[in-house]
């Protein structure tokens, strides 16, 4: 069943859009601020909650940021109060909380804190996929050191660690190649702490991929499969459309928009896949929020992902995510040195015909941090690909 939006909002019933119209992001990060720029250009109001005390880039675009913690359902709840509605940036709370939050206020939060549920850890994550026929990568939950000698005995050395909640670009997971370097990382990422960890297997893939679904309550817009190129576990580029067979790609929308039906909750979301050497395609993680993997969308669609979320909660009608040329890639841009963060342009960088400079108003860089994106829009993948590392190489943030 999905989700109705409660009675604070007057939007899905007449698709009018009060000026008042208050949306709260739970999160100030780079997500929340260009979702709030499509509520914007919408006429409604945006407020953020967040947990961190530095200036975050949602601190520049709106007065209305509140700082607390995300376990305090007292403050959140008076947060909530303020707004009509609530989407989250990440993924770092409790279904619990988002619960007693949204029955406090009476303010509809998405995605709903039942579809949340089902993905708020990896190992929940993995079972709802899997329960619902989805493939998933193998995995197995891991309480103590005979569990890491039987997997490793089941699926082969190496296999990857896993903290079951709270890990992002390579942060809270670790590839080990024996016993006792997973009984080590085990230790450090606290499963000897009664942290829960999860062990997947190590998967042979040649491309890793990415589809955003949005859904607002009645029709699904399925994006375009994209592929995202990592390094050191943080997502480096991405490549529309993913270069694989077309029937590789038509499979991972099928399997995101049947993810998608498992959350039967309002908001955007991003599936990551792998597609491995035999052919498969693996469900790998879900993003219950706008993810990098769709930044391409704020030039390369018709309709963005971060519009296209903004609908999708305010349950009004979804636009095109069809592509606006043949191809378009994305390249993030990480912080190169540890200081204040300041941007040395190359000569080539702002003139590039259909080349887009994104930059997040973080105020402090640092090694491999997300700093800001560059999108360049084209016919050809390759060459346009080609070309956007060219401009970028080298770029001092």
């Amino acid at each position: 069943m999905t989700d109705t939006i409660g009675p604070k909002s007057l939007i899905t019933e007449s698709q009018t859009i009060p000026a008042s119209f208050t949306i709260g992001f739970l999160g100030a990060g780079q997500l929340a601020k260009m979702s709030a720029i499509e509520a914007y250009r919408l006429g409604i109001q945006v407020a953020a909650y967040t947990d961190r005390n530095n200036h975050e880039p949602m601190h520049f675009i709106s007065p209305k940021v509140t700082t607390g913690s995300f376990s305090d359902v007292e403050a959140m709840t008076e947060f909530a109060r303020q707004c009509d509605v609530l989407s989250l940036e990440n993924e770092f709370i409790d279904s619990k909380v988002l619960k007693k939050v949204q029955e406090n206020s009476g303010t509809p939060i998405y995605p709903s804190p039942n579809g949340f549920a089902k993905i708020e850890n990896k190992i929940i994550e993995k079972q709802s996929f899997e329960n619902a026929g989805i493939p998933v990568t193998p995995y197995k939950q891991i309480n103590r050191e005979c569990d890491l000698k039987d997997f490793g005995h089941q699926y082969g050395w190496p296999f990857v660690l896993k903290s079951s909640k709270g890990g992002y670009d390579g942060y809270g997971n670790a590839t080990v190649s024996n016993l006792g370097e997973a009984v080590e990382m085990f230790t450090e990422l606290g499963g000897s702490d009664g942290h829960e960890i999860l062990a997947e297997a190590f998967i042979d893939f040649t491309h890793e991929l990415a589809v955003q679904v949005a859904h607002n309550g009645r029709e699904y817009s399925v994006y375009e499969c994209c592929e995202t190129v990592q390094s050191n576990h943080i997502c480096v580029a991405v490549v529309t459309p993913a270069r694989v067979p077309d029937s590789i790609k038509k499979l991972a929308q099928k399997y995101a928009l049947e993810a998608m039906k498992v959350l039967a909750t309002r908001g955007i979301v991003a599936f990551e896949f792998f597609y491995t050497s035999t052919g498969e395609v693996l469900l790998n993680e879900s993003a219950p929020r706008p993810h990098n993997s769709g930044h391409y969308s704020i030039e390369g669609c018709i309709t963005s992902q971060f519009e296209n979320h903004i609908r999708a909660v305010l349950g009004l009608d979804l636009g095109s995510s069809e592509l606006i040329q043949t191809a378009c890639v994305m390249i993030n841009l990480l912080g190169t040195q540890n200081r204040k963060a300041q941007i040395e342009c190359s000569d080539e960088l702002l003139p590039e015909p259909n080349g887009h400079l994104h930059m997040y108003g973080k105020i402090q860089s640092k090694i491999g941090r997300k700093m800001g994106h560059y999108t360049l829009l084209g016919d050809d993948v390759e060459s346009v690909y080609a070309r956007a590392i060219e401009i970028t190489q080298g770029l001092q943030i």
